[in-house]
């Protein structure tokens, strides 16, 4: 079964920028939709942003348009996700995950997830 790598989150500080990467083991994953989630401690798992197999079309949650972007690179299976303007309430960890259903990828009802990668915002 293929598997999803996040790496790239860390401490920031308010105001600052981080880019998440996630990698897929396998080729297969260059054609699925894939996106972004995160879930800080004590609430449930939201969903961040997707993206279609070609990157034409992306979705996000109300809480990062405009400071939060997702991309890919099908030659690499890689997605990113450049996050700009962080706020406190950004922290949590984020989860890669992928599916050959965009509605699936945007519940969030897809088998594949990545272990996620801590993001921390604080002065």
């Amino acid at each position: 079964q293929g598997q999803l790598v996040e790496s790239g989150g860390g401490l920031v500080q308010p105001g600052g920028s981080l880019r998440l990467s996630c990698a897929a083991s396998e080729r297969t994953f260059s054609t699925y939709y894939m996106g972004w989630f995160r879930q800080a401690p004590g609430k449930e798992r939201e969903f961040v942003a997707a993206i279609s197999w070609s990157g034409g079309v992306t979705e996000y949650a109300n809480s990062v348009k405009g400071r939060f972007t997702i991309s890919r690179d099908n030659a690499k299976i890689t997605i990113f996700l450049q996050m700009n303007s962080l706020e406190p309430e950004d922290t949590a960890r984020y989860y890669c995950t992928a599916d050959p259903r965009y509605a699936t990828v945007v519940a969030g009802r897809s088998g594949y997830w990545g272990q996620g990668t801590q993001v921390t915002v604080s002065s």
